[in-house]
């Protein structure tokens, strides 16, 4: 991909509790819109099956992991079942820079701290239609034990406090309109003024500079001079 993006670039955050549709709408934003990809977190975890150092995660000891974590190098950390997962702030900064849209699955944990360390982050929440909707979708999965099922319900609880301190609020009454809805999303800070003006496109869209909307490239040039 060109060092010159085209569009503007931004971490994506996406929280919900377990069972509101996450995964599914990740997977299909991956899948259907240009220029997503998916954040590739650090873990003390051990690789497992035929997962890919870089793909699945980057693996790291624990001494590594915490020496990052006090360097201030990761956005977001987080101990889950006895290992250290972190979402580093050089992997994101790549990333955009390349005109890139790092999605991020994150509690709402993860998703404060994206936001405090990164105030371009979108942070979208997704919402199940309600907790006897989102009790069916856990037991229809088959896959927890009923006190697996009671400890999600009771997170979901609690996570769901939070989605008032989000930017964009989105109840999974239906599966398609709920990935349709995150796309609209991706599609209008796209199209934020802020955001076009700071990654100076005039090169792509010459109207923006005849206008006087944004400035052209030898003004930029002067002003960098001045500075």
């Amino acid at each position: 991909m060109s060092d010159s993006p085209r569009v503007p670039a931004f971490p994506l955050v996406l929280s919900g509790p377990s069972g509101a549709g996450k995964t599914s709408v990740a997977s299909w934003l991956l899948a259907n819109v240009p220029d997503i990809v998916l954040s590739v977190s650090c873990t003390t975890r051990a690789r497992r099956g035929q997962e890919v150092d870089g793909e699945d995660y980057f693996y790291i000891d624990e001494t590594d992991f915490l020496a990052r974590r006090d360097r201030g190098e990761f956005v977001e950390w987080a101990l889950v079942h006895g290992n250290l997962y972190g979402t580093s702030a050089d992997f994101l900064d790549r990333r955009v820079r390349k005109g890139q849209i790092v999605l991020l699955d994150v509690d709402v944990q993860g998703g404060t701290a994206i936001r405090a360390a990164r105030p371009d982050a979108v942070l979208v929440f997704l919402m199940p239609p309600g907790l006897p909707a989102l009790e069916e979708r856990l037991r229809g999965r088959h896959t927890d034990a009923e006190d697996v099922i009671l400890r999600r319900m009771t997170a979901a609880r609690l996570e769901m406090e939070y989605a008032s301190e989000y930017d964009y609020l989105i109840v999974n009454h239906d599966l398609d309109a709920a990935r349709q809805a995150v796309k609209a999303v991706v599609e209008a800070e796209r199209a934020r003024t802020r955001r076009l003006l700071e990654m100076n496109p005039a090169n792509r869209d010459p109207v923006l500079v005849q206008t006087g909307t944004a400035p052209s490239q030898s003004e930029l040039t002067e002003n960098l001079e001045r500075q």
